[in-house]
């Protein structure tokens, strides 16, 4: 049986040039999420809940992973990257030693609905270069088993006998991020591999995990020991984080997350004096 951990509620929150999200995080307990810090999600048809985006902003020390469920938004950083993330696609950030980067949705109207997800690096990492992945829809595997879908973004599903594998691999912290879409009542097993720290966030409908009832707009934290079932009486959708937990000291100003308070105070020091990038 699938023990349930944590309990997690989504809280509204704004960020960027005041848009209207929802937040999951745990405020300084970062071990609950471990490896993953937060978990935003916009979702809106009206413009100005959206519209002003997220305007030019450092980073240090951790990843973002941006998937765009429906909606165009665009990427564009000190490096000279740009990148439109279109419905369906996704960008892959590390921020490492410092990235300078803006976001901002391409439409004045219409629904837009993506999220945010800020993974931890490991310290020997956070000082490493930045780097910068465009992911369109085609570069991120869909599976179907029966009517479920399944979209890989980062890691391994188990897919019967084969196994599919996510764009962005080698890292450390071995992510996996699967946007997964029960349509129908029949089951949805899998098994994940030892050691991972498993989160499931629904983000519409309701379902079980092992006969444990999930809740829309709610993150939970579950063992990964035993197989998982999922299972919804009506369409739900929902995405699973997986990842190998740091157990390292975390500190976090705003956009950066470091080790130590003298590495964050190192970081506002690099940002105001044009250094944070080293370039």
């Amino acid at each position: 049986m699938t023990t349930i951990l944590h309990r997690i509620p989504a809280q509204p929150a704004s960020d960027g040039a005041g848009v209207k999200i929802k937040r999951v995080s745990q405020g300084r307990n970062f071990h609950i999420l471990d490896p993953f810090l937060m978990i935003d999600e916009i979702r809106s048809e009206a413009a100005g809940d959206y519209a002003a985006g997220f305007p030019s902003h450092p980073h240090r020390g951790f990843e973002t992973i941006t998937y765009m469920r429906q909606g165009l938004l665009e990427h564009q950083d000190h490096l000279g990257n740009r990148g439109v993330i279109e419905s369906g696609g996704a960008q892959w950030m590390t921020a490492g030693r410092g990235v300078i980067h803006s976001e901002m949705p391409l439409q004045t109207e219409g629904f837009f609905h993506g999220f945010q997800l800020w993974l931890n690096l490991p310290a020997k990492e956070k000082m490493r270069d930045a780097e910068y992945h465009n992911l369109v829809t085609g570069d991120i595997p869909l599976v179907q088993q029966g009517t479920h879908q399944v979209r890989v973004l980062g890691g391994r599903y188990p897919a019967g006998n084969d196994i599919v594998t996510g764009p962005i691999g080698d890292r450390t912290t071995d992510p996996h991020l699967w946007d997964i879409e029960l349509n129908d009542t029949s089951d949805l097993s899998f098994k994940l591999d030892p050691g991972l720290k498993v989160l499931l966030f629904v983000y519409e409908g309701k379902l079980t995990v092992n006969g444990d009832p999930l809740f829309q707009h709610q993150l939970v934290t579950i063992s990964a020991d035993t197989p998982m079932t999922l299972k919804a009486e009506q369409p739900a959708k929902l995405l699973l984080l997986g990842g190998r937990p740091l157990a390292e000291p975390v500190a976090q100003y705003g956009p950066f997350v470091m080790n130590t308070r003298e590495q964050i105070e190192e970081a506002i020091n690099d940002y105001q004096a044009g250094t944070l990038t080293g370039t």
